[in-house]
């Protein structure tokens, strides 16, 4: 089947391969690039020819202005994070997704109690069994804060002192930002 076949089955048009969208792309964007779709069988990738540097710059300036809300939603967090002293150094964005990454156990039970996952205490939890439970009251509260969005939480072996978040999508890091305003 090519770009413009008919999908026998359905008698609708076939959806444009992978190649062809990304040069259309490229097309609309008035970037000069050719675009090499991958063989019959689909055993090699989509390849782009090198582009000039306006080219590339250009490109990246428009993947910025596609990726503009997830980079305005990490910098916002990062920061409303660093005004309640919850450290996220792994903060990052990793495939349109907001990777919070390890978080000291301390901040962690901070984000939960700020999140209402436990009463306001003195004490900070610190000992490798606290980090399990530091755990499930971020696994339990972060839903609730964010309207359903949930964060992977874990505690690994080679960093016990630390829970490792996973990624989040921009629109639960704005309800997680929204949770955590002053």
């Amino acid at each position: 089947m090519t770009d413009t076949d008919t999908d026998t089955r359905t008698h609708t048009p076939a959806p444009t391969s992978p190649a062809h969208e990304l040069r259309a792309a490229f097309r609309e964007a008035g970037l000069n690039a050719r675009v090499t779709p991958p063989d019959a069988d689909a055993q090699t990738s989509v390849r782009v020819t090198l582009l000039s540097p306006t080219d590339a710059r250009q490109l990246a300036r428009l993947i910025r202005t596609g990726t503009k809300r997830t980079l305005k939603a990490a910098r916002t967090l990062r920061e409303i994070c660093e005004g309640y002293r919850i450290d996220l150094p792994g903060l990052r964005i990793e495939q349109g997704r907001i990777t919070l990454g390890p978080i000291r156990i301390d901040d962690a039970a901070r984000l939960a109690r700020l999140l209402d996952a436990v009463p306001q205490a003195t004490e900070q939890p610190s000992t490798t069994a606290d980090a399990a439970t530091v755990e499930a009251l971020l696994a339990h509260a972060f839903p609730q804060a964010t309207g359903g969005g949930t964060v992977p939480v874990s505690v690994r072996e080679s960093t016990p002192d630390l829970l490792h978040l996973g990624s989040i999508d921009a629109r639960t890091a704005r309800r997680l930002i929204r949770a955590l305003q002053f």
